[in-house]
């Protein structure tokens, strides 16, 4: 029985759709409009625009550095970026960590961040974290398991 009510909610949720992979901030709500810096930020992503999203975030961040989505994002498209600046990377996802600590696109980033410099420790406590929070297995979490699974595979095959 327990096995048949995870499928049916693991079945709904699907349908909700993702937008962004843990871009998992708050959702608007008919009375709180969409963050509009926020939609062209997530467009420039979607586009792979990378240095387009760092300047639209980069100001964002210095008009509201109280916004964990800002500081995500931000870190998100430097890491994508070409030749990306980690200790600026390593600021962001920890300024939104502090802003919101169970932002689970924050966890999942950041334990993404830690594989590309070698931490896999690291990563794990990130993976722990999203444990905790994600109440069913979410995405943020799978997707994390899966990179550090790939990372270990990677690594024990050289």
């Amino acid at each position: 029985m327990k096995k048949y009510l995870l499928s049916i909610i693991l079945a709904l949720s699907s349908l909700s759709g993702a937008s962004l992979a843990a871009d998992t901030g708050p959702s608007a709500t008919p009375s709180q409009p969409q963050d509009t810096t926020l939609e062209r930020a997530r467009s420039a992503i979607q586009q792979k625009d990378w240095s387009g999203a760092q300047s639209i975030l980069r100001d964002a961040v210095a008009r509201d550095s109280s916004n964990a989505d800002y500081h995500n994002l931000y870190a998100y498209s430097i890491r994508k970026g070409a030749n990306p600046d980690m200790s600026l990377v390593f600021k962001h996802y920890n300024q939104a960590l502090s802003i919101d600590p169970r932002h689970k696109g924050a966890h999942e980033y950041l334990g993404e961040a830690y594989l590309m410099v070698g931490n896999v420790g690291k990563a794990k406590e990130h993976l722990a974290q999203l444990d905790k929070i994600c109440f069913f297995p979410c995405s943020e979490f799978s997707e994390l398991k899966t990179a550090i699974s790939d990372f270990e595979t990677k690594k024990v095959a050289r």
